[in-house]
This record gives C-alpha cells, sequence and structure tokens, in this order.
C-alpha cells in the first residue's frame, strides 16, 4: 500500500511539475515571468508555446492599455495589457479552438494571462494579462456580447510591478479601431518584447 502510494505521489509530481512550464517575456521595462496550465488549456499553452518556441513574438510589443480612463463608452470596464505581434500579419498562425473558463477552470484574476481575440475561435497571437480580477472576461462575463469570455491559460508569478508600470503608460496614438485596438488605448511608446523563452 505505502509502494503505491508513493508511485502515485511521484507521478503526480512528476505531472504537476511538466504542466507548469514557466516563460520569460523580456521586455524594454523589465521581465515577466508566468506559469502556463497546460493540464487545464493545453490547445491554447501549446499554441503559445509554439510562438515561443519558434521566436515569433521577438521584436513584438505590448501596445495596449486598458484603464479606467480609457474605456469611457465601454459599459463593462476592464483593466489588461496587451501584447503580440498584430503588426506583423507574417508572425501570425491560423486561430485555434476557444478552451472557455467554463470548461478549464481558469478564471481572470490579479495576473491572468489570457489569449486575446474578436469572434469566437479567432484567437491566435494576441494575448493579455489581467490587472486586478476581471470576472467579465470570465465565460458568461458581459465584456464580450457574445458571453464566451476569453481563453485564460496561466499566470505572472514574477513581474507584476513591470505589468502594472506599462498599464500606466500614456495613451492616444492615432490608429484603426478593430477587435485588438482603440486608439485611446494604444501606446504612445509601446513596449518592446525583447524575447520570449522558456525557462529551464
Amino acid at each position: 500500500m505505502k509502494k503505491k502510494l508513493f508511485y502515485f505521489c511521484f507521478f503526480n509530481a512528476i505531472s504537476s511539475f511538466c504542466f507548469a512550464q514557466q516563460v520569460q517575456i523580456e521586455t524594454s521595462m523589465g521581465n515577466i515571468t508566468v506559469e502556463l496550465y497546460a493540464d487545464k488549456a493545453p490547445v491554447t499553452v501549446a499554441n503559445f508555446l509554439r510562438y515561443v518556441d519558434e521566436k515569433r513574438y521577438d521584436n513584438g510589443s505590448f501596445y495596449r492599455v486598458v484603464r479606467m480612463d480609457n474605456q469611457a463608452t465601454s459599459p463593462v470596464k476592464i483593466e489588461v495589457i496587451q501584447g503580440g505581434v498584430h503588426d506583423d500579419s507574417s508572425k501570425i498562425l491560423p486561430p485555434i479552438v476557444q478552451e472557455t473558463t467554463n470548461k478549464t477552470g481558469i478564471l481572470h484574476l490579479d495576473g491572468t494571462l489570457s489569449l486575446a481575440r474578436g469572434k469566437p475561435e479567432s484567437g491566435a497571437a494576441e494575448f493579455f494579462i489581467c490587472i486586478n480580477a476581471q470576472p467579465e472576461l470570465d465565460f458568461g462575463g458581459k465584456r464580450n456580447p457574445d458571453g464566451q469570455g476569453f481563453a485564460a491559460f496561466g499566470k505572472v508569478t514574477k513581474g507584476m510591478k513591470v505589468v502594472r508600470k506599462i498599464q500606466q503608460g500614456q495613451t492616444g496614438t492615432p490608429g484603426s479601431t478593430n477587435a485588438y485596438s482603440n486608439p485611446k488605448q494604444l501606446l504612445l511608446k509601446p513596449v518592446v518584447i525583447k524575447a520570449v523563452r522558456r525557462v529551464k
């Protein structure tokens, strides 16, 4: 019995280690370390790691920040910073299946890492990090009219000071409004994502 319990605990520990992949986002304002939940959101994590391993995020940026003061027209307010490679279509892979929070159990809390999208099943390269709890981004939330929420797949474990500093950047860059950006929320000086790498 003790032997079986040992093996059970051992393999559970190995499994947990394998699923808790750490990734470091190196930016021009400091580093952010995130933990990915492959056991709960395998499709989204695999997609994100493909961008990481193929170095597609290198020289990308955090270009959009959402605060209480720059979303006056939205009835449901949130606080996030958003990054990726939206301005380089050659780096963007096909959209993936959306793993909603009611299936994964990963809620949009302070520091949660999630996949940005427009319509359902359109998430691909762009991602965001929550500042404070954002339940309206979960399945059934009202931020997106379709009620599907967004696909959360990890959490910041180190570097929330950097995240909050990025969010306070000056915004108002003129540009087109689309699923991912609003001129009032675009940073005047996007924060460069120098590199994104797995933490060994």
